[in-house]
C-alpha cells in the first residue's frame, strides 16, 4: 500500500494516551457526580453498578464501536493510524476486532510483554494483533498546503 507503513510502539502508545485522556474527561466527572469525591480516596476496590459500567463496559463498547465504524479510536485517527486485516489490508471484520479487544488482556498478562512485542516484531504486531489477524498501519502521506483565494 502506497504511503503506508506499520505503526510502531511509540506512536501507538501516543494514540493510547490520547484515548485514555479522552475517556478520563468523560468518565471522571460522571463517577464523581454519582459517588462523590470519596470515590477517589476510598479503600473500596469496587463501588457498584455505575463503577462497573463506566470503568469497564463503556470503554470496551466505545473502543469496539470506533474500531468497527472508523477502523481506529480517536487517538489513532488523530495520528493517522488504522487497524486492518493483516492478510488483505482491508477493514478488519467485527469478529477480528472483538477478538482483538479481548486479546489486550492476553497482551497484559505476562508483564505487558504482548504490548512490548510491538517494538520487536517486524510487522509491529502485539500479541492481540497476532491473535486477531490485524495490523496497525500509519498513513505517511504528506498533507498539501492550501491557501484561501
Amino acid at each position: 500500500m502506497k504511503n503506508m507503513e506499520y505503526a510502531g510502539f511509540w506512536i501507538r502508545t501516543g494514540a493510547s494516551l490520547i484515548d485514555t485522556l479522552l475517556m478520563m474527561i468523560i468518565i471522571f466527572p460522571l463517577l464523581t457526580a454519582i459517588y462523590g469525591t470519596q470515590y477517589w480516596g476510598g479503600n473500596t476496590f469496587f463501588f457498584g453498578f455505575w463503577d462497573l459500567l463506566l470503568n469497564y463496559i463503556l470503554p470496551g463498547v466505545a473502543v469496539i464501536i470506533f474500531w468497527i465504524y472508523k477502523s481506529a479510536t480517536p487517538g489513532k485517527m488523530a495520528l493517522k493510524l488504522k487497524i486492518v486485516d493483516s492478510k488483505t489490508g482491508q477493514a478488519a471484520s467485527t469478529g477480528q476486532l472483538i477478538g482483538r479487544y479481548f486479546g489486550y488482556y492476553i497482551s497484559m498478562i505476562p508483564l505487558l510483554l504482548g504490548f512490548i512485542w510491538i517494538g520487536i516484531d517486524k510487522r509491529k504486531q502485539g500479541f492481540h494483533d497476532k491473535l486477531s489477524g490485524t495490523v496497525v498501519i500509519r498513513n505517511t502521506e504528506k498533507e498539501s498546503v492550501q491557501f484561501e483565494g
